[in-house]
């Protein structure tokens, strides 16, 4: 609904039911993309995906998870999951308590949006997750989308880089296929009917979820930091 697959907060159940965190990591990228590819079609059949913006942003994301997932070794764990909280937090902060006013261009900053999509997937392949939480206030505040039309594109996006990614896990035999089968009974279903809720709710009201929820992802991010420091 919100244009996210929260892979975050589900990495850590697919560790445990896995319990192998390569493995995890693996599965976990795979049921993103399913769940991103469910909800961005249903955004797409319903004109909510912007495929030009999706043009400048898919290519440099993918390039950068690739890039991150070459460096993942020189740079500790719990640094990464820092910044990305302290991103996060920021975001979510700025999406649910500043003055809510439609902040939508009828030019969109895309160079913009293509230069943090490759930051943004270097940090993403760097940790293992798709990161679609950082995308989307970049969609939002940077490239200039309306919430609706973001979490569309912001979908499609995170599933060609998740397809990319799981690709590069299975390739190496880092997928639990047994836990990748049951998340997509959930994942698949779970990512058409979210898609399907964004046309029932205000642009306010998206906004304000969308602030609350990156702000709980950014503490568990502060919370996995200090696990992993």
């Amino acid at each position: 609904m919100l244009g996210l697959v929260l892979g975050t907060l589900r990495l850590p159940l697919i560790v445990l039911a896995t319990g192998n965190p390569v493995q995890a990591a693996g599965t976990n990228i795979a049921v993103s993309a399913a769940a991103a590819g469910a909800g961005g079609l249903r955004h797409a059949r319903e004109g909510r995906v912007d495929w030009y913006v999706v043009a400048w942003m898919a290519p440099p994301s993918v390039a950068g998870a690739i890039a991150g997932a070459l460096l993942a070794d020189e740079v500790a764990v719990s640094v990464l999951y820092r910044v990305i909280a302290a991103v996060l937090a920021w975001s979510g902060v700025d999406l649910a308590f500043r003055p809510i006013a439609p902040r939508v261009r009828e030019r969109l900053r895309v160079l913009r949006g293509g230069v943090l999509a490759f930051f943004i997937g270097v940090l993403g392949g760097a940790v293992g997750v798709i990161l679609g939480t950082l995308r989307m206030p970049a969609l939002v505040r940077s490239v200039g989308l309306d919430v609706r039309r973001a979490a569309g594109t912001n979908l499609v996006v995170g599933f060609l880089l998740g397809l990319a990614g799981f690709a590069v896990h299975a390739a190496s035999l880092r997928v639990d296929w047994a836990v990748l089968t049951a998340g997509l009974a959930g994942a698949l279903p779970g990512g058409w009917l979210g898609a399907k809720a964004t046309g029932r709710y205000s642009e306010n009201a998206l906004r304000l979820a969308l602030g609350i929820v990156l702000m709980v992802v950014g503490v568990a991010f502060a919370v996995q930091a200090v696990f992993r420091a």
